[in-house]
């Protein structure tokens, strides 16, 4: 299946049941009154986070929503049926944007599982005339119409939720490092732009705890301005309390050999400068093709710019089991302090 993170839908909640007018109307009872029901209320239309949903797909699919009108009132006093809640389902993660001619405002931000928001409420069911009897008017012929529904453009942005957030420039290793430290299998190969959907990998802690990280697709220089893939996915670090930024080993330079990290932050800072801000474990991935000189001058170059650098092989294993302590540890204290 596609990953499709953005939809514009149209929503319509229902329109309210019209009351009725009617009459009793009984051997015996030559003047019974008014006894016209009240009508329905209409539906409304409902978001409801789904556990199940990992994409915005079948809302691309179809574009229109409307909730059903409330029935109208009858006789004998009887009320119409409200009309049930059209509830539409969307993946954890969700925003919502309320398009008009001014522009668009965030309407809902939808993280929780099962968290519902109401998009449009249906309109009220119209009172019958049995409401409107007084010392003056003891028939009245006529009640309320139902009130109308409301309408609704909206634009909704997928944004993945997880703590930690795996960056890097097309084969750092990303998918990789996912795959050997998670249950998680994405594709993995040796060519630019693999991975064309960010993948979800569930780290299991020993006391039971989970720690959720995606593997966000490889940014290249430009990415903050829609070059490569970077632009469509950079938006799913946003929500991550931590970034673990990824270097291949096949990507050092001599006279610069970290220029790949400043690449990447450079991007990152020009898409929102608040993610600069945001903490990184940094690591340089496939370790084992590097010379021992080749290593010694990585970390001498990191030492010298007061960086703290890993040397891991998410196919070989090594330095995995550090770093992955290290999310842990981290995301613990970031916890802690609400960041």
């Amino acid at each position: 299946m596609r990953f499709v993170d953005e939809a514009v839908i149209t929503v319509a909640s229902g329109k309210g049941g019209r009351g009725c007018v009617a009459f009793r109307r009984e051997k015996f009872i030559p003047f019974g009154g008014p006894n016209g029901g009240d009508g329905g209320d209409g539906g409304n239309v409902v978001f409801r986070v789904s556990p199940s949903l990992l994409t915005l797909y079948d809302l691309r699919l179809k574009r229109r929503y409307d909730a059903k009108n409330g029935q109208p009132g009858l006789g004998s006093q009887c009320n119409g049926r409200n009309a049930e809640d059209l509830v539409i389902e969307v993946p954890q993660g969700t925003l919502i944007h309320e398009l008009s001619e001014e522009g668009e405002r965030l309407a809902a931000d939808l993280t929780d599982i099962g968290q519902e928001w109401v998009a449009a409420h249906g309109g009220r069911g119209g009172k019958g005339n049995m409401h409107f009897k007084t010392s003056t008017n003891r028939a009245p012929r006529f009640a309320q119409p139902g009130e109308p529904g409301e309408e609704k453009r909206l634009r909704l942005e997928l944004r993945l939720l997880a703590e930690v957030g795996i960056i890097g420039l097309p084969n750092a290793g990303k998918s990789t490092l996912i795959s050997a430290v998670s249950a998680a299998r994405p594709k993995i190969a040796s060519y630019p732009f693999t991975t064309l959907t960010p993948n979800l990998g569930v780290l299991q802690g020993e006391d039971g705890a989970q720690l959720v990280a995606a593997d966000i697709p490889g940014l290249i220089e430009g990415a903050h301005a829609g070059q490569g893939l970077g632009h469509d996915f950079l938006k799913h670090v946003s929500r991550t309390r931590l970034l673990v930024h990824l270097l291949s080993a096949e990507e050092i330079q001599g006279d610069n050999p970290l220029a790949g990290f400043d690449l990447v932050d450079e991007e990152l800072v020009r898409y929102d400068p608040g993610l600069a801000e945001r903490p990184q474990l940094r690591a340089v991935n496939k370790a084992d093709l590097l010379a021992p000189d080749a290593r010694e001058a990585v970390l001498r170059a990191a030492r010298e710019r007061g960086m703290e650098l890993r040397l891991i092989s998410a196919l070989t294993g090594e330095g995995l089991e550090e770093l992955v302590a290290a999310m842990w540890e981290t995301t613990a204290k970031l916890k802690e302090t609400n960041t």
